[in-house]
């Protein structure tokens, strides 16, 4: 089984958010011994650019342009890295929260991945047609307060973005490993604990799973 994993933290000791995706790649290592991991590090690996030439290819394709030589070695980039989340089984996103949201590399990350044509085309109505179906996300995050439904902060817009735009191109089956509130000090401990012991049991599900 291949999985891409998609750290969107520029911390690493320390992380809480990688604390939890860590022990969730044990366990999924511990019961798939054939598991191959491929990471990108988000704040730390180069991205190729998306915007200058690469805009412009973007715009051209969605009206139907191929993509010229003069285009060729800059758009190369982008589809090395459309190929490489394509090639892979499962993902797993490891996404502190900021801001309410996602953090900025995530967001150009995707900026780069959904790419018409690729991830996604259009039908004879002009509406979009998903093109990477049959994965499984799994979503790791950290948030400072309680974001859920029940808690005092309702201003969730990580996971509905990242539900929708991952959605848009097919991938549906998603599962969320939400760390909160993990800035209050007399929860931290207590909240790593038990995220870190729900993302065994998610690995472990996960293989129960494909093995039924």
């Amino acid at each position: 089984m291949k999985l891409l994993h998609v750290i969107a933290t520029p911390r690493k000791a320390g992380s809480t958010t990688l604390q939890i995706s860590n022990a969730f790649l044990f366990e999924l290592a511990s019961e798939c011994p054939d598991l191959e991991v491929t990471t990108v590090d988000l704040f730390h690996d180069d991205l190729p650019a998306a915007a200058g030439t690469n805009i412009d290819v973007k715009y051209n394709l969605m009206a139907g342009i191929d993509v010229d030589s003069s285009h060729q070695e800059s758009w190369s980039q982008i589809e090395e890295l459309i190929q490489q989340f394509v090639a892979a089984d499962c993902y797993l996103v490891s996404s502190p929260m900021w801001n309410l949201s996602v953090p900025y590399a995530l967001k150009y990350y995707i900026d780069c991945l959904i790419q018409p044509g690729y991830v996604f085309s259009f039908n004879e109505q002009g509406y979009p047609v998903p093109l990477v179906n049959g994965r499984r996300m799994v979503c790791v995050t950290s948030r400072g307060s309680d974001y859920g439904p029940s808690g005092p902060a309702h201003l969730d817009f990580q996971e509905p973005y990242l539900r929708a735009i991952f959605g848009f191109i097919g991938i549906t089956d998603m599962t969320f490993v939400h760390a909160q509130p993990a800035d209050i000090s007399a929860l931290r401990d207590g909240v790593l604990a038990a995220t870190v012991d729900q993302a065994r049991e998610l690995a472990a599900a996960m293989m129960s799973d494909a093995a039924a």
